[in-house]
């Protein structure tokens, strides 16, 4: 995280996406939890953290994209305390913005638009995007358009063009998490970023960082 802050601080971004699993919600989660890892609580204490350093040195807008880990914390409210669903003071929304004032949180299964580039989490089709090949050609073959993606916290490319010689491409990007959870010890996962230029043109730039080594590639 402290490396993505650095670079995107050179870079002079105007917006941040948050782009979903920014808090685990491990406590919430249906799977077996560990009783000595963080709770709810210290993960929302580490989130106004983290959301006090970006605006510090970033000091732009934020967007908070609802993911699979955060829609934890709507099913543990639905099955264990439905009755406190509609109540202000309990909607995740709410909770977020308590912390991080100022910031525009994107709904769960809410697909994002800049430009003419699309942009999900990559939970909202079901079994995910995931292809023999790489995630991208798994986007690709779901999207059929130009799209981004996290969640399998991978980067990969890739680009077809259609008939008319219009090219398509689509991007998986790379996780500012922990590696190598218990769920799953081995994996493809590694460090990284998207910085994403756009005009008013609706033209786009996509450059799918990787940190390695505490270094942007």
């Amino acid at each position: 995280v402290t490396t993505a802050i650095k670079k995107l601080k050179e870079l002079k971004i105007d917006a941040l996406l948050l782009n979903g699993d920014t808090i685990d919600c491990h406590a919430l989660s249906r799977w077996v939890k560990d009783p000595k890892k963080r709770d709810f609580a210290f993960e929302l204490s580490m989130f106004k953290d983290m959301m006090d350093a970006f605006k510090k040195h970033l000091k732009c807008k934020i967007y908070f994209k609802i993911g699979n880990h955060e829609a934890r914390y709507q099913k543990f409210l639905i099955e264990k305390a439905g009755e406190l669903i509609g109540v202000e003071e309990f909607e995740f929304e709410n909770i977020l913005k308590a912390r991080a004032e100022g910031i525009d949180v994107i709904a769960s299964n809410r697909f994002m638009k800049l430009n003419d580039l699309n942009g999900i989490h990559g939970h909202e089709y079901i079994g995910g995007a995931i292809a023999p090949v790489n995630v991208a050609r798994g986007l690709y073959l779901r999207a059929k358009t130009s799209a981004f993606q996290g969640h399998n916290h991978q980067t990969s490319e890739h680009s077809e063009p259609n008939i008319n010689g219009k090219v398509v491409t689509c991007w998986s990007v790379a996780c500012l998490c922990e590696l190598h959870p218990d769920y799953m010890p081995l994996n493809k996962h590694h460090h990284g970023f998207a910085h994403i230029i756009t005009d008013r043109n609706g033209d786009f730039e996509v450059f799918n960082k990787r940190i390695v080594n505490g270094k942007v590639r």
